[in-house]
């Protein structure tokens, strides 16, 4: 039988309860929206293979009625001042897991409460830091650093987890700023005398902010007239540097893309 990981709470409380109020925005319109949002999950949860109950299970988080104290003492920890930041958000990060307190969107919760504790304390400039794509790649060994976590006391091991994806992540966004830094001024090389206009380096600028855009957005940001407008947007076009994905009809507008920057900052060709 797979060991059942049984939570037993081990950090501390905050005493807020915005963290409850979040899956009512997260799940908005999204799978999750009719499960309760925004409330601690009032029955049961377990994770294992289809079909299975808690007998079976992989992972068994703690009852609801303890549901309330835990995260109370989650929270608190959450906001402690302590010696390591990322050890901190590795132990708050593997404890919201456990809890579980939400009947969908824990995940994704508990991964968007990455980059906004880094942004929190300072130690990114913006809430964009996401691990998501590090851990997904290696989901068994996420999987199961986090249940040794309960089975075998094994925090070593999982913040040793937690603090590679970090160093991954962040060395992949220095990779991806430089690449955009380099577009840029590839850019604006060749945009910049072809234009001939003192506002060309404010509409470059607007499109690495905008890179799907439609074209009278365009002119209106920009501050070009419609016909200098759309003979820049034709010149990026003859480059290469756009694509159309939306063909204008009537009252409906071309949308373009720029193809360059989503597909550095995804890492893969997505246009």
């Amino acid at each position: 039988m797979a060991h059942k990981r049984r939570f037993a709470p081990q950090i501390a409380k905050c005493g807020t309860k915005r963290y409850a109020d979040a899956p009512g925005e997260l799940l908005s319109g999204v799978r999750g929206a009719s499960k309760s949002p925004g409330a601690y999950r009032r029955i049961p949860n377990w994770i294992g293979p289809p079909g299975s109950g808690p007998e079976d299970a992989t992972y068994v988080p703690a009852g609801a009625d303890k549901l309330p104290s835990a995260m109370d003492r989650w929270e608190r920890y959450l906001h402690a001042d302590v010696p390591d930041r990322l050890v901190q958000l590795a132990i708050a990060h593997a404890e919201f897991e456990a809890l579980h307190p939400f009947l969908d969107g824990n995940g994704r919760l508990g991964r968007m409460l990455v980059p906004l504790f880094l942004w929190q304390h300072g130690l990114i400039r913006r809430p964009v830091f996401y691990i998501s794509a590090y851990l997904e790649e290696r989901r068994d060994r996420y999987y199961d650093s986090l249940l040794r976590v309960s089975r075998d006391d094994d925090w070593t091991g999982w913040c040793q987890l937690f603090l590679e994806a970090v160093k991954a992540q962040a060395a992949d966004n220095c990779s991806k700023a430089k690449a955009i830094f380099d577009l840029y001024e590839e850019t604006t090389r060749w945009f910049a005398p072809l234009t001939r206009s003192s506002v060309a380096i404010d509409a470059l600028r607007w499109l690495f902010e905008n890179p799907i855009f439609s074209s009278p957005s365009f002119a209106t940001a920009t501050g070009a007239s419609r016909r200098t407008a759309l003979r820049w947007l034709a010149e990026f076009q003859d480059k290469g540097w756009l694509r159309e994905i939306t063909t204008g009809n009537g009252r409906r507008p071309r949308i373009l893309v720029f193809p360059a920057l989503p597909n550095i900052v995804e890492g893969r060709e997505v246009f």
